[in-house]
């Protein structure tokens, strides 16, 4: 693509087109953020991010899928990268590149106590029953659709909205603290 090429004026049809796209689904995709985001500020420059990728690369659409869907995967993936950003820019190393001491909880210092969380959690997932903790981990972190989940799974797609339903609330179980019962067993959270 040459430069002239890259810099051309839209012409006004294309313009109208973009505005009424935008117009359409800007508030679909700004909801998507928010839900993923937890943050009115994040989503809205997210939200403009998204219509800037999706005029660049509109004309990838295959039509294979709805567009909906596509603009939906389209705003997931751009959120997920910007978490993955995030994170690598608070990713915290001592001046000679080792990793912090982890710390006790109660610290006033919430950066450290981020890394106890996530051990934390790392602990309390493992602790899950196998398919609890693959339809959370698919899901709630590595951003997958029920649908695509079931397929690798070769499950269906309620029983995977079952699973991270029940996982979730297991979760939320283990990380209070107190007994419960997995497949008949009461056992006790010991984070």
């Amino acid at each position: 693509m040459s430069k002239s090429d890259q810099t051309r004026q839209l012409t006004d049809s294309e313009q109208q087109t973009f505005h009424e796209l935008y117009q359409k689904y800007h508030e679909r995709v700004y909801l998507i953020c928010l839900r993923m985001t937890q943050n009115s500020s994040e989503s809205e420059d997210l939200t403009q991010d998204v219509f800037i990728r999706l005029f660049r690369t509109l004309g990838s659409f295959r039509g294979e899928s709805a567009f909906t869907t596509w603009l939906h995967r389209l705003t997931v993936n751009l959120v997920l990268m910007h978490f993955r950003k995030r994170k690598r820019r608070r990713e915290l190393t001592s001046a000679n590149g080792e990793l912090p001491a982890y710390i006790v909880a109660g610290t006033q210092d919430p950066r450290r106590m981020r890394i106890v969380d996530r051990i934390l959690l790392s602990e309390v997932i493992t602790k899950l029953p196998e398919g609890y903790r693959q339809a959370i981990i698919l899901h709630d972190i590595q951003g997958l659709e029920h649908g695509e989940i079931a397929e690798r799974r070769g499950r269906s797609i309620g029983t995977s909205k079952s699973q991270l339903h029940k996982g979730r609330v297991m979760l939320r179980r283990l990380i209070g603290g107190g007994h419960h019962r997995v497949n008949g067993q009461s056992v006790a959270s010991s984070v």
